[in-house]
């Protein structure tokens, strides 16, 4: 046997080798990440939930996930640690990295002044006119005008047969 008919062999076995070294260094960094795991950190499952852990024992871990409920998992189901900020982030929907960077609701405190303010707030009880008005908010001789000048004016040789 030549070098060259053993040479796709042992790329084969090289490829096999770094692949499962891979594969051992991921799940021996998940139970390094399992054994720190201690009394009030948050975590998610391998399911999607997340809670508080309350014990750490052995083989399981005792979570609890709301007011009056305590799970007991084995420590194998527990996906991530959270660190408290992501855990917070996620479950409270606490943030804290944005502190000044707060964009109100609304643009009122970006574009009022102490002067105006006070202007706004005196007229908020006041209606705004938008140019429209009622046919029953309007006199009877300036209603009956309107309607004079929308309908088309014939001329003495206009007929409206064509």
């Amino acid at each position: 046997m030549s070098l060259l008919t053993l040479l796709p062999f042992i790329v084969l076995i090289g490829a096999m080798f770094l692949m499962t070294r891979s594969a051992k260094k991921k799940q021996q960094e998940a139970i390094e990440m399992r054994n720190q795991m201690q009394p009030g950190s948050g975590v998610r499952t391998i399911g999607g939930m997340y809670a508080t852990v309350k014990e750490v024992n052995e083989d399981t871990v005792l979570l609890d996930a709301g007011p009056g409920v305590e799970l007991l998992f084995a420590k194998n189901s527990i996906g991530a640690v959270l660190s408290d900020e992501e855990y917070n982030r996620i479950v409270h929907g606490i943030e804290h990295d944005l502190k000044s960077d707060v964009v109100p609701d609304d643009a009122s405190s970006l574009t009022e002044t102490d002067d105006s303010s006070d202007a706004a707030a005196a007229s908020d009880d006041t209606p705004v006119d938008l140019g429209k008005k009622d046919a029953a908010d309007e006199p009877a001789d300036t209603a009956d005008e309107a309607r004079a000048q929308a309908q088309p004016k014939k001329s003495e040789g206009d007929s409206d047969a064509k």
